[in-house]
């Protein structure tokens, strides 16, 4: 197997089979390999049948090539240029620009963590107050 495919080799194959990890892809009319769903496309897939249906003409590149098993792992994403990186484009300022004296004065309906906490700690203390009654009685 080694002395046909070697790593780092670009060929046609035909998608033979998807499965949710993967597709596998012959690259020839007696082995076949894995795409593995990471290396599809340079982008997220959620859904390999997004990208990929059975009987597909793809290029791919051999990753690896296991000597003892024969499995062959492949790449489509190997083949394609990597798309340039977008700007991210700014968000606008939503509250997380605020200056610390200003998060003080929180908005109505809005409890920081520091009044919560005051309130758990003066509910637990009237909670242990009236437990300590109940076992004075």
């Amino acid at each position: 197997m080694a002395e046909q495919y070697n790593v780092g080799d670009i060929v046609e194959g035909k998608v033979t089979g998807i499965k949710p990890f993967g597709a596998f892809v012959a690259i020839d009319n007696q082995k076949q390999g894995l795409v593995h769903i990471s290396e599809i496309s340079h982008g997220y897939v959620k859904e390999i049948e997004e990208h990929l249906s059975v009987g597909d003409e793809v290029k791919v590149k051999v990753l690896n090539i296991e000597e003892d098993s024969g499995k062959i792992s492949l790449s489509i994403r190997a083949t394609q240029p990597k798309p340039e990186r977008q700007e991210k484009k700014p968000r606008p300022a939503s509250g997380g620009n605020k200056k610390p004296q200003q998060q003080a004065s929180s908005p109505q309906g809005f409890n920081t963590l520091e009044d919560k906490l005051k309130d758990w700690l003066k509910e637990s203390n009237d909670r242990q107050a009236q437990l300590n009654k109940r076992l004075k009685k």
